[in-house]
């Protein structure tokens, strides 16, 4: 598989959408692990982290970009 069509597949831009449960569910497991990091790195280190941040906002997006296919 080349990286035009994995990138095609994982932003659900493909001719025919594929939404797949299962992206739902790692979203959702990706995100509350990044969160629980995040809570634990800003007792640690008393200061936010930019980190988690950044990873909830890409897999948002990409959740996102899967979800406002017609």
């Amino acid at each position: 598989m080349n990286i035009v069509k994995w990138l095609l597949y994982i932003t659900n831009n493909e001719n025919r959408s594929r939404h797949e449960e299962i992206f739902d569910v790692l979203f959702f497991v990706i995100n509350t692990l990044a969160l629980v990091f995040g809570v634990v790195m800003f007792v640690i280190h008393d200061e936010p982290q930019w980190i988690p941040v950044l990873v909830i906002e890409y897999t948002w997006a990409l959740d996102n970009m899967r979800h406002n296919r017609p």
